[in-house]
């Protein structure tokens, strides 16, 4: 696989950037992630021919469990600490390639054109963090509150800072107060 095809690309936002690392995470992070389904995760956003050995898992685990904490931040100045730490410890100066393969002038931050998983999902991903807060001035995203739940999601856009992953775990957790307020009462 080229790294052009993983990169920030034109067309790309900030915010597909910020839901392809929210994808990632959430396949990572579960108990024993196949090679399989972290590729089945980038396929979906567009990265095609894709060749994941077993260490290539565990360093985009590794960056994935790093990541988590820009998610676990409570405010957007502890979030921005944490994408500077990040970006301080990953990145390396921006700069424009083309790979010459037909993918058009992109932005690299991490080390080399085709550098390892875990640096790429780590400096990809925190740049695109690094964009939504600076743009909410909020934090990028969060973990769901859902009991027993916990999977990052990315606020990708306006209105009410979300407080879950999904749809499912808001109504389960809407539910789950109704009866409990229907028990308390006689």
């Amino acid at each position: 696989m080229t790294s052009a095809q993983r990169d920030f690309l034109p067309g790309r936002s900030a915010r597909a950037a910020a839901q392809r690392a929210v994808d990632l995470m959430v396949v990572l992070l579960a108990p024993d992630p196949s090679a399989s389904a972290v590729r089945s995760v980038l396929e979906a956003h567009g990265e095609t021919s894709v060749e994941l050995a077993p260490s290539d898992v565990a360093s985009l685990r590794e960056a994935a469990a790093e990541l988590r904490e820009v998610f676990a931040a409570r405010d957007a100045a502890e979030a921005a600490g944490v994408l500077n730490r990040l970006l301080a410890r990953y990145a390396h100066p921006p700069r424009l390639t083309d790979h010459a393969d037909g993918f058009g002038w992109h932005l690299h931050v991490d080390a080399d054109d085709d550098g390892p998983w875990g640096a790429w999902l780590v400096t990809s991903s925190a740049l695109a963090l690094a964009v939504l807060l600076s743009d909410r001035q909020a934090p990028p995203g969060g973990l769901c509150a859902a009991s027993g739940c916990g999977k990052p999601f990315a606020h990708l856009g306006g209105g009410s800072p979300r407080r879950y992953c999904s749809t499912r775990c808001a109504t389960r957790e809407r539910v789950a107060a109704h009866r409990r307020d229907r028990s308390r009462t006689p």
